[in-house]
C-alpha cells in the first residue's frame, strides 16, 4: 500500500507503520505492536499518545496491562477535517496580519534585497506572488524556462499556475530551452509570448523578472532560488532578455 498521501495529511512514516500494524492485529499490548510495526519500544509509547491525539488510536487496561486498538479507518477522515477547520482558523487569522506583515516587510526593504531560499515550495510561491502582484495586461519574463530533469509534480503545478495566470489576463514573455519545447505544459501557451534559445545558449539556470523583482533558481535534486529585488538589477535582465529574443526562435 502506498502511505505517502498518509504523510501529506501530517502523520509521521513511524506513526504510520504503528496505526498500520495496530489495523492488522487488533487490539494489542505494546509488545506485539512493537514486533508488527518494527517501531522501538522507547519510540512506541510517544507515537501511541500522538495518535491519540488525533483521535485515531484507543487503549483500555486489562490486568493492569494496556492494550491499544486501532479506531476505524474513517476516523482519518474526522482527523483530515478538523485539521482543515483548524488550517482555515488559523488562515483567518494571518488575513487579519496581514496588513501589519506587508507594513513590515515594506520598512524593511531597505534592510536587505536578497534572499536565498530552498525546496520547490519556496518557488512555487514566488510564481504565485506574481498571480497576487501583477494585474490584467501586465507582464513578467522568464529566461530560460525549464523543467530541470522532468522532476515529479513540476509540470503539473505550472498546467495548473498558467491556467490561473491567463484567467487574470497576466502576460508572461518567455525564453525557454530548445529541449523544453515538447515538454511545456499546454497552458504556458495561453496569453503569452514563447521563443526558444539555441542549443548553445541553453542553461539549467532559470531566471523570472518582473518589475523590481527577480528569482533565479535551479530546478535541481534539491531546488535553491535566489531573490532580489532591485530595479538596477531587473533592468539588466531585461536587457539580456531583449538580446535573447532577437536570435531565439518561435
Amino acid at each position: 500500500m502506498n502511505t505517502k498521501v498518509f504523510e501529506e495529511i501530517g502523520l509521521t512514516p513511524g506513526e504510520i507503520k504503528v496505526y498500520m500494524a495496530l489495523l492488522k492485529i487488533g487490539k494489542s499490548s505494546t509488545g506485539a505492536i512493537a514486533k508488527e510495526s518494527q517501531v522501538s519500544r522507547s519510540k512506541l509509547y510517544i507515537i501511541l499518545d500522538k495518535l491519540a491525539k488525533k483521535g485515531l488510536v484507543g487503549h483500555l487496561m486489562k490486568d493492569g496491562v494496556a492494550y491499544f486498538n486501532a479506531m476505524g479507518p474513517k476516523r482519518i477522515i474526522d482527523y483530515i477535517e478538523e485539521k482543515n477547520r483548524e488550517l482555515s482558523r488559523q488562515k483567518k487569522f494571518i488575513q487579519k496580519m496581514l496588513p501589519e506583515l506587508e507594513l513590515r516587510q515594506r520598512l524593511g526593504k531597505s534592510e536587505a534585497e536578497a534572499a536565498l531560499y530552498e525546496g520547490f515550495k519556496a518557488i512555487k510561491n514566488f510564481y504565485l506572488n506574481i498571480l497576487d502582484e501583477l494585474r490584467s495586461g501586465e507582464t513578467y519574463y522568464v529566461i530560460s524556462a525549464a523543467y530541470g530533469e522532468n522532476r515529479l509534480g513540476v509540470k503539473e503545478f505550472f498546467e495548473n499556475y498558467h491556467k490561473q495566470r491567463a484567467k487574470k489576463k497576466i502576460k508572461v514573455r518567455m525564453l525557454a530551452n530548445y529541449n523544453a519545447k515538447k515538454m511545456l505544459a499546454e497552458s504556458t501557451f495561453m496569453n503569452s509570448e514563447i521563443r526558444f534559445l539555441p542549443q548553445y545558449l541553453i542553461s539549467n539556470m532559470i531566471i523570472v523578472f518582473y518589475k523590481t523583482k527577480s528569482f533565479i533558481f535551479f530546478l535541481s535534486d534539491e531546488p535553491i532560488g535566489l531573490f532580489i529585488e532591485n530595479e538596477e538589477v531587473t533592468k539588466g535582465f531585461k536587457s539580456y532578455f531583449d538580446a535573447f529574443w532577437k536570435i531565439a526562435k518561435k
